[in-house]
């Protein structure tokens, strides 16, 4: 494509040079950025609407503080395409997600400008809170703006930090980039004169010297005039009975997010004030691309498409998500006790259809795991079977629920457990690499591993149908369709050969085991087992080939450490069996973003490296299959 002209843009190599322009120019330098956004978004896999949803307000609190010296946080990071150019590193923008490349998200290590590593929702508030208490702990006097959404606003560590926050006092600004509300008609001259009022300086300093000298005389008295001050603005001004004034903030809004001057004007008296103001923002997912703004949803992180017309290649690639949320829904209609629980993941979890066909049996809690699986533990204790369908990335902040609220009564609870493994261009913050780790420490918690679409919704529906809590664990990407109707028998803890040998034996499940069937092809004597279920093990079959292979290779889409190799090991000694094991799996250090092919051969689990595996241990492995 053309790429588009950029001119102020091209002036800009970090904040410093930002300053350089005059007010007037910063609407076009935002149109600039969002055209660049739209180019470099259009190769797909990146997070579009909302990163040209706050350019406007990126490029002004820019303009206002001194990155990197002044700290400016983003809650998740996917919306600060805009922040990176600014910062030095536009050129660097097509390789972003990419192996060696830009992350997708804010990430410490890759830049000074970028306040936190971060990629889950709702930590934006507590890490701008240490930093305060740390600057004033050293006697400093930097600046701290923390940017969050209204969808990360729903989860309980934010709304609990805004609690202590106001409790505290600490000078810091946070802006609530809040891209679902319309500014209603009360937006008008008379909340513009208050707001107005709130930022000057002189009326916060004239009101607390006030305050004091009326103290002085009489503490009655004090009291008298700050009921009838708080009664006033109460009737004039609707933003002082909010709940953020509430927690003990100072609250200032809703403006329009996309009024780069108006947010220049507002931020430059705001950042002086005392203690912690929220600054509350109206933006619109895809700014200034009529598609975009039209559907947020879809082009949150699209496809590969044409900028000009949003033209882009359907895909016919059935996800494991979708596979879930058609047979979830499928099950739901034959079980009434079935209800399916989620954490702001519709879409992401393949629930648009499921939430459809059955909306009173459906919940959206947000971002706010712990509430998910807390919930579901409430239903089942009245007789329900919910599902909680979750990203394992995301389960591991509900840990505590997991064990304290379903696992101790041993509650009939399913977890769907969506991008488990690697995921790739996400990176370490979203590789599902840990689940097999912590769930396994949990007494009673059944494990599976589905190896395709059927063996999913066979353990999908033996765990609504038997008691206790079940997770069902599956990779993102794509499985073949299953007909409609299909319920195979599966009786847990059992695993299958899929191919027979017992000279070597290769122990995997789920998306690991597609690599060991490619390794062992064509190898007499080395053979693959479907090692679906890591809790329990098929004990039977691993004693068996135990007993009769000279080796065994363990193979998983999961840290090595605690894993599915770790639990072989601990049923084998259990055994008093003797036999070498390789175990095989993601290292004990974090994955860096990159292909899921990449990573899983960095990690040394894809079919090259069972391979070698297999020829260190004796097996004649030609050099090409």
């Amino acid at each position: 494509m053309t790429e588009p002209l950029t001119p102020l843009l091209d002036r800009i190599h970090s904040p410093q040079d930002l300053k350089g322009l005059s007010r007037e120019e910063l609407p076009q330098l935002a149109e600039e950025l969002r055209s660049e956004i739209v180019r470099v978004c259009s190769v797909g896999g990146l997070h579009l609407a909302s990163s040209l949803g706050a350019t406007d307000l990126i490029v002004a609190l820019h303009y206002v503080l001194d990155s990197p010296r002044d700290r400016i946080l983003f809650d998740v990071g996917h919306q600060a395409y805009a922040h990176k150019m600014l910062t030095g590193r536009r050129a660097q923008m097509s390789t972003l997600k990419k192996e060696g490349g830009l992350s997708g998200f804010t990430k410490v290590s890759e830049s000074e400008h970028d306040a936190i590593t971060v990629g889950h929702a709702s930590t934006s508030l507590a890490n701008a809170l240490g930093m305060a208490l740390a600057r004033d702990a050293q006697g400093q006097d930097y600046r701290v703006a923390a940017v969050i959404g209204d969808g990360s606003l729903t989860g309980g560590m934010a709304l609990a930090a805004l609690n202590t926050i106001g409790d505290l006092g600490r000078n810091m600004l946070i802006v609530l980039n809040d891209n679902e509300m319309s500014i209603s008609e009360n937006v008008g001259a008379l909340n513009k004169f208050m707001r107005g009022l709130q930022v000057q300086r002189w009326f916060q300093e004239g009101e607390g010297a006030g305050k004091k000298a009326v103290e002085a005389l009489s503490k009655p008295l004090a009291d008298l005039m700050s009921r009838a001050k708080s009664s006033t603005r109460h009737f004039f001004d609707p933003a002082s009975v909010n709940p953020f004034a509430a927690m003990g903030l100072r609250y200032v809004g809703p403006v329009d997010g996309h009024n780069v001057q108006e947010l220049v004007w507002l931020l430059e008296r705001l950042v002086g004030l005392d203690g912690p103001t929220l600054l509350h923002v109206v933006t619109k997912k895809g700014k200034g691309l009529s598609y975009a703004e039209a559907d947020p949803i879809f082009w949150h992180g699209p496809a590969k498409f044409d900028p000009a017309t949003g033209e882009y290649a359907p895909s016919n690639a059935y996800s494991w998500s979708s596979a879930f949320g058609d047979a979830v829904t499928e099950l739901a209609a034959q079980d009434p006790r079935t209800f399916v629980i989620t954490p702001a993941m519709r879409e992401g979890s393949g629930l648009v259809r499921y939430s459809q066909v059955h909306p009173h049996r459906y919940l959206d809690v947000g971002i706010a795991e712990e509430v998910a699986v807390t919930t579901a533990a409430g239903m089942a204790l009245r007789g329900m079977r919910p599902i909680v369908a979750i990203y394992s990335t995301f389960l591991q902040r509900a840990y505590d629920q997991v064990l304290h609220d379903v696992a101790i009564e041993h509650l009939n609870v399913t977890f769907a457990i969506d991008r488990a493994g690697i995921v790739g261009a996400d990176g370490a913050t979203h590789n599902g690499v840990f689940d097999l780790s912590y769930l396994r420490s949990i007494p009673g918690v059944r494990i599976g591993l589905p190896k395709d679409a059927a063996e999913l919704r066979g353990m999908l529906k033996y765990a609504q149908e038997h008691p206790g809590p079940f997770a069902i664990r599956y990779p993102r990407g794509n499985t073949e369709r299953v007909t409609e109707g299909t319920w195979p028998d599966l009786e847990w803890g059992t695993w299958e050969r899929v191919q027979e040998g017992d000279e070597v034996v290769i122990l995997a499940g789920g998306k690991a085991l597609e690599y060991a069937r490619k390794a062992a092809a064509g190898l007499p004597g080395v053979g693959v087992v479907n090692a679906r279920f890591v809790k329990p093990l098929d004990e039977a079959m691993l004693r068996e080939v135990a007993t009769r292979a000279r080796a065994l290779v363990t193979v998983e889409d999961n840290t090595v450490v605690g894993g599915f190799g770790s639990a072989v090991l601990e049923a084998l000694n259990g055994m008093g069996l003797r036999v070498p094991v390789r175990v095989l799996g993601i290292p004990d250090e974090f994955q860096e973003h990159a292909t899921i092919e990449s990573v899983h051969a960095r990690a040394g689990l894809d079919t090259a490296a069972i391979r070698t595996v297999l020829a260190e241990l004796g097996v004649d492995v030609p050099l090409e299959v």
